[in-house]
C-alpha cells in the first residue's frame, strides 16, 4: 500500500504562506533589533526560532487541511462455479473423469499465481463454498449461482467467472437473463454429451394437486424415447400401490415425444400416490427416469371467496390470478355494489378491497349480513379507504392519518411469526419485492394476535404492521394497510419466472382465515402436506390450556414413521407462544406421525400424515445444453472451453486485457491544528529560544 500526503488550504489562497513567513521576520526582527549582550551565532538562531514559532501559529490561524493518499490495490476475482447435480456423472462421456476434472478444475488458483484472487463454488439449486465431488444435487438452478454470486461480490473487481455446467437447467429463470447482472467475462466449461443416449424417459407430468371428492381429473404425461425406434413405450400408473392403467404406445422415431393423457377419479378424501413408470427396454442409459411419483389430495368441498371492490383496480386481477393458482378456491370479484347478499353465506371468505371506501357508502346491509354470518374479512387498504371507517370495522390495526397521502413501504417478514408457515424463499423474496403503497400516518396493532409482514420504510424497519391477523368475537380478520400486490407479481416473475411467493402468501394467509375451527387442546400439523426430497420438513404444533390460552410450557415430542419402516423422532423447539420443528430433508417416502406432550397429569396426542415426494429432474434430459453454453461465454467476453481444453484457461485469462488489478486511492482530509507533532514542534522552538535566552541572561 502506497502512502503520500499533502498540505490543502481549501478556499484560502497558498500564497498567505509567505504572507505568514513575513509575519514571523518582522516579529524577530522587532524582538531582536536592539543591540543586545548575545553573541552573533545565538542572535541569529533565537531570531529563526521565533520567526518559525510566529509563522507557524500564523499559518495555523488559515486552518490548512493535510491531504493524505493512500493506493490499494484490488485483485481481479476469478470465480469458479462447479454444476454438482447428479446428471454430471449420470450422462457423462465414456472418456470423462468427473472427479478427476473438480481435481483438474482445483489447479487453476495454481495456475494463476498470487496476481488473481481465485475463489470456488459449486451449484446445484443453490450456491455452496468450495469445489465437491459428491454431484449429489436433485435440482439446477444455474440463475440462482449467478444471483448468489452477484449478491456476494457486488461492487468488486470481478475478472472473470469460470462455469463448469452440462448447461441444462431445470429451475429458476434463464441464465442467459441473470448473468448480464454479473457484469464480467464468462468463460464456459462444456461438460456431459450433446448426443442423446437410448433411453426411455418421463419428460413432465403435468397435473393439478387437489382435486374435489367424486370428480374425475386429467394427468397430462410427456414421455419421451431416444435412440429408440422400433421400440414400445408400456406405461403402468398405479394408485397407493394398486394398478389402475396401463397403456402401450409405438416409437416412430429416434427422437420421440407424446403427451399422454390419463383421466383419473376421486372416489376417496385424502392425499393419493400415483405412480407412473415406464417399463425399461434393453441398453437404456438409465432407468431413474422411468419412474415418476406425484401426490393429489383430494378434498371434499372447495373453497368460494368473494371478492369486493369499488372500482377496478389492477390489484384485482392480480390477487383473482394468485389465488385461482389453487385449485382449492373458487374466486367471485365483484363491484360491492352489484353484490348479491342471499348469497352471501355460501362463502368462506369476503375480500373488501379499499372497502370501505372514501367517496362512496358501503351498504348497511351487506356490513349487516357479514357480522351476522360472522364471516371472515380481509381487509386491504389504500388510497380510496375510509380509514375513518375501517378503524371502525375492525379492532385488529388503527390507523392514525395526520394526512391523506401515500408513502412507499416495503415487506420485513416477522421471524416469529406462528399462526402458519411461509417457507424460507418465500420470505426472503417477499422482502426484496418492491414496495407498496400505504397510506401515511401512524399504526398500531392492539387487537393483533399475529403479524406476519411489518412496514419497512426506506432502509429503517418499523414497528407499523403491514400484514396481521386476528380474531374478533370468533371470526378470523386480516388486515393488509397497503396497495400494489400487482406489482409483485411482475417484480418476482422479471426475477425468477414465477409467481413462487406471491402465490404462497396470499394462499397461505387465505387457507388461515378459511379454516374451521379446531378446538382440540394440542393441534400438530405441517407447513403442506407434500414436501419434495430436497424441501425442508416444517411442522407445527399448538398447546391450549385450561383457558384455552396458547403455552409452550412443556416439551413436545414427534415419531415420524416412513413406510418403509424407518422412525425418525424430534423435539419440537419453542417458536413465540407455540412450537415449530424442522426437521431438515427426509427421504422420499409415505410418513405418519404420532406426536405427545404432557399438560399436568394428562398425556396428550396428535397424529397425523405427510409425504416427501422425490425429484427426478435430473433425470429427465441426457444431452447436454451446450449451446446455451456458447451463447453465455460469446455474450460476456469470454471463450467455451472442452473438459479436455482446461489447461488453456488460466493462459486465456491472462491474455484478457479486461481483467487486470484495479488501483483504489483512498483520500483524507484533516486539519493540520489537530496534528500533535505541530504542538511538538512550536513547544520545542519556543523551549529552545528560552533556554538560549537564559544561558545568555538575556531574560
Amino acid at each position: 500500500m502506497l502512502f503520500l500526503f499533502s498540505i490543502s488550504w481549501g478556499s484560502v489562497s497558498g500564497w498567505w504562506v509567505l504572507a505568514c513567513l513575513a509575519l514571523g521576520a518582522v516579529y524577530a526582527w522587532l524582538l531582536y533589533r536592539k543591540p543586545i549582550n548575545l553573541s552573533h551565532t545565538a542572535l541569529y538562531l533565537l531570531s529563526v526560532a521565533r520567526a518559525i514559532t510566529v509563522a507557524v501559529i500564523a499559518l495555523l490561524l488559515l486552518s490548512p487541511l493535510i491531504k493524505s493518499v493512500s493506493s490499494r490495490p484490488e485483485k481481479p476475482l476469478v470465480l469458479v462455479a462447479q454444476d454438482n447435480s447428479s446428471s454430471i456423472p449420470l450422462f457423462k462421456p465414456k472418456d470423462f473423469d468427473p472427479v478427476k476434472f473438480v481435481n483438474q478444475l482445483g489447479e487453476l488458483k495454481k495456475a494463476l499465481g498470487n496476481d488473481y484472487d481465485v475463489r470456488e463454488f459449486n451449484f446445484s439449486n443453490d450456491l455452496k463454498d468450495s469445489l465437491s465431488t459428491k454431484f449429489n444435487g436433485k435440482q439446477t438452478d444455474i440463475s440462482a449461482a449467478f444471483r448468489g454470486l452477484t449478491d456476494r461480490f457486488a461492487n468488486q473487481n470481478i475478472g472473470a467467472l469460470v462455469l463448469a455446467t452440462d448447461g441444462i437447467y431445470n429451475k429458476g429463470s434463464s441464465p442467459q437473463y441473470v448473468a448480464k447482472n454479473l457484469k464480467t467475462n464468462i468463460y464456459t466449461i462444456a461438460l456431459g454429451d450433446t448426443i442423446p443416449k437410448r433411453d426411455l424417459l418421463i419428460g413432465n407430468v403435468n397435473y393439478n394437486k387437489t382435486a374435489f371428492l367424486g370428480n374425475d381429473f386429467e394427468v397430462e404425461v410427456l414421455t419421451e424415447a431416444y435412440q429408440s425406434k422400433g421400440e414400445n413405450i408400456r406405461m403402468n400408473v398405479s394408485e397407493d400401490g394398486a394398478s389402475i392403467s396401463n397403456q402401450t404406445i409405438a416409437i416412430a422415431a429416434n427422437d420421440f415425444r407424446k403427451v399422454i393423457p390419463l383421466k383419473l377419479h376421486a372416489d376417496r378424501k385424502g392425499i393419493h400416490k400415483f405412480t407412473i413408470s415406464l417399463q425399461p427396454i434393453a441398453n437404456e442409459i438409465s432407468t431413474a427416469n422411468n419412474t415418476e411419483t406425484i401426490y393429489v389430495e383430494v378434498l371434499d368441498v372447495k373453497q368460494k371467496i368473494l371478492l369486493l371492490y369499488n372500482s377496478p383496480h389492477p390489484d384485482i386481477g392480480a390477487i383473482k390470478l394468485s389465488l385461482e393458482s389453487n385449485r382449492n378456491y373458487e374466486i367471485k370479484a365483484s363491484l360491492v355494489t352489484d353484490a348479491d347478499l342471499t348469497k352471501l353465506s355460501s362463502y368462506s371468505l369476503v375480500i373488501l378491497y379499499q372497502l370501505p371506501a372514501a367517496r362512496s357508502v358501503m351498504p348497511s346491509a351487506l356490513q349487516g349480513q357479514l357480522a351476522k354470518l360472522k364471516m371472515p374479512l380481509w381487509y386491504i387498504v389504500g388510497a380510496q379507504s375510509d380509514i375513518y371507517q375501517v378503524n371502525r370495522l375492525q379492532k385488529i390495526i388503527q390507523i392514525n392519518v395526520t394526512r391523506y397521502d401515500m408513502q412507499e413501504v416495503f415487506a420485513a417478514p416477522k421471524p416469529d411469526f406462528s399462526a402458519f408457515t411461509l417457507s424460507d424463499s418465500t420470505r426472503r423474496q417477499l422482502a426484496l419485492l418492491p414496495p407498496l403503497l400505504a397510506p401515511f400516518g401512524n399504526y398500531s396493532a392492539p387487537s393483533a394476535q399475529s403479524v406476519l409482514l411489518k412496514q419497512k420504510i426506506g432502509s429503517v424497519e418499523t414497528s407499523y404492521p403491514l400484514l396481521a391477523f386476528g380474531e374478533d368475537a370468533g371470526t378470523r380478520i386480516a388486515v393488509l394497510t397497503a396497495e400494489g400486490i400487482w406489482k409483485w407479481r411482475l417484480a418476482e416473475y422479471a426475477a425468477n419466472g414465477n409467481y413462487n411467493a406471491v402465490d404462497e402468501l396470499l394462499s397461505q394467509s387465505v387457507q388461515y382465515l378459511t379454516a374451521k375451527g379446531d378446538y382440540s387442546r394440542f393441534r400438530v400439523y405441517p407447513a403442506k402436506n407434500v414436501f419434495d426430497e430436497s424441501e425442508d420438513v416444517i411442522l407445527n404444533a399448538e398447546l391450549y390450556n385450561d383457558a384455552l390460552e396458547l403455552i409452550n410450557t412443556p416439551d413436545v415430542k414427534i415419531d415420524l414413521k416412513g413406510k418403509s419402516g424407518k422412525t425418525y423422532s424430534f423435539i419440537f423447539t419453542r417458536n413465540g407462544q407455540s412450537y415449530q420443528l424442522d426437521a431438515g430433508t427426509l427421504p422420499p417416502d409415505d410418513y405418519t406421525y404420532t406426536s405427545s406432550t404432557k399438560l399436568g397429569d394428562k398425556t396428550l396426542t396428535a397424529t397425523g400424515q405427510l409425504a416427501v415426494k422425490p425429484l427426478n429432474a435430473e433425470t429427465r434430459q441426457s444431452a447436454a445444453d451446450h449451446h446455451l453454453l456458447y451463447n453465455l461465454a460469446k455474450d460476456n467476453g469470454g471463450q467455451m472451453l472442452m473438459p479436455s481444453q482446461i489447461d488453456q484457461l488460466a493462459a486465456l485469462i491472462r491474455k484478457n486485457e479486461n481483467i487486470k488489478t484495479i488501483v483504489y486511492d483512498d483520500k483524507n482530509y484533516r486539519d493540520l491544528v489537530d496534528e500533535k507533532w505541530v504542538f511538538a514542534l512550536i513547544l520545542a522552538l519556543l523551549s529552545t529560544e528560552w533556554f538560549m535566552r537564559k544561558r545568555e541572561g538575556e531574560l
